[in-house]
Order: C-alpha cells, then structure tokens, then sequence
C-alpha cells in the first residue's frame, strides 16, 4: 500500500477547499494517508484567554511551563478532535493520536533558549501503520514525550514543530508523497513567481539569501530531508478544490522537491 504524510495547518483550510472529503473519499479507495497537524494560531488564541504571554527569541516562539500546558490541551485535545471529527463528517473514519501515544515520536530540548520546543530523535510509526492498514486514517498532533540521554525514561512533554514532524515521519515509512497544504500555491521567487521545483542548493540559496523566510523554512527543510530518503515532496495550497487529489496523484500546482 504507497503511503502519503498530509501536514495541514489553519491556514490551509479555505470556503472552497474540499480536503476533509478528499481524505474520506482516499480512505475509501485504499490508500494510505497520515495526517499530521499544527494549530500555532489557535494556541496563540488559547495563550491570551489564559493570560499566558507569547514570548519570542530571534522570532522563535518561547515554549515555557504555562506555554506547554495550554499547547498540549489545544493540539493534542481540541485541534485534533476538530479535525477527526470533520473527516467523520465528510464519511471518513480516523483515529487522533499525538506524537506521546505509543511513543510514536520521540524528542529532546532542542535549544534551551526556546524552552519546550523539541527536536526529534525517534519515530516509531509501527501504531500509525497498523491503524491505517485496519481502516482507520490516523491524525497526529505534534506533541511528543520528551527524553534526555537516550534513556526512555519519561520526562515529560515537548512542543515540536509540525512540519519537522512530518518530515521525519515520512522518511521513517519511506513515504511515496509528503505533502504540505498551506495557504500560497508553493514556493515563490524573489519576483513572486511561484517555482515549479527546487533543488536543494536552490532551496539553501534562496534561505539564505531570505526569499524563503519564517514559517516557510521547518516546511522546505523537511520537504529536502524527505526528498533524500526518496520521498516525493511539495508544498501547494491547500484551499484550492481538488488540491490533496492532485497531490497524491504527483500532479497539481506546487513546488516539487526530489520529484523525477
């Protein structure tokens, strides 16, 4: 069964957009579609009904104690339900989990500055195969236990980039496609022309250079980890009708990496 990583974010989710369907109706034909999810805005949201203040270093958001605490009730409680219940909606069956369950993703501080923020050292995708081969369309929220010095004692939870996430997680299954549904149709030039493909000395020079900035990094330096384990990857928009179908078949507006 090819496998497809979908990684969806708030902002991909447009009036016209016809994803949840899309899911169902992938489901229905077999194929093997994991879902992984973000929801930075709406912890942002959570974050100011509780008074906890958003904190950034070098335009990173700072992940302390509070910050955790509202992050892991909104992406592994409210977000994913939200979205399981959605692609119930639309005749789909799914299943939400978070990077803790099972142990399905494992991390680290990765820069103490940045506080709870994760970086990923494991992923065990064994439970997330296992229920998609049984039927069920698994919708990962990127929260994962955290682990120091390789002992798999728990130590507690760590705030990890979604887009990291799904990177890693579609090099661990060897992934046919990743795909990233955003709210721009893919990678644009200095001009603002959208680009077809990139390479990775492209992708490099165009971070460096600061064409591609901010959010958009986590996705492209996934996308190129993802390309050099063989997986197909692109970044398109996610509201368009039809986007998700597209993708999965490898056509469609986008930028395409490691796509031969």
């Amino acid at each position: 069964m090819s496998q497809s990583v979908v990684k969806i974010g708030g902002g991909a989710l447009g009036a016209g957009d016809t994803l949840f369907s899309d899911l169902a109706e992938l489901q229905k034909k077999g194929a093997g579609i994991i879902v992984v999810h973000g929801g930075g805005n709406v912890v942002s949201e959570w974050q100011k009904r509780h008074g906890v203040e958003a904190r950034f270093v070098r335009g990173l958001r700072v992940t302390d104690g509070p910050s955790l605490e509202v992050a892991t009730a909104v992406l592994a409680g409210l977000v994913n339900k939200e979205l399981v219940a959605s692609i119930a909606g639309s005749g789909g069956r799914a299943v939400g989990l978070s990077g803790v369950d099972a142990g399905i993703i494992q991390a680290e501080v990765g820069d103490s500055e940045l506080g709870y923020v994760g970086r990923v050292t494991g992923v065990d995708a064994g439970p997330l195969e296992a229920l998609a081969k049984s039927g069920c369309l698994p919708v990962l929220s990127p929260i994962a236990a955290q682990q120091r010095n390789g002992s798999s004692e728990w130590k507690g939870f760590l705030n990890v980039n979604a887009d990291t996430v799904a990177g890693e997680l579609a090099s661990a299954i060897g992934a046919q496609t990743l795909i990233f549904l955003t709210d721009v149709e893919g990678i644009l030039d200095e001009n603002g022309k959208r680009l077809s493909s990139l390479t990775r000395e492209e992708a490099q020079g165009m971070m460096e250079s600061g064409v591609i900035t901010r959010g958009m990094i986590p996705k492209v330096e996934a996308c190129l980890k993802a390309a050099e384990s063989g997986v197909r990857a692109v970044i398109t928009d996610g509201r368009r009708a039809g986007a998700l179908m597209e993708a999965v078949e490898g056509r469609g507006v986008g930028t395409w990496f490691g796509r031969g």
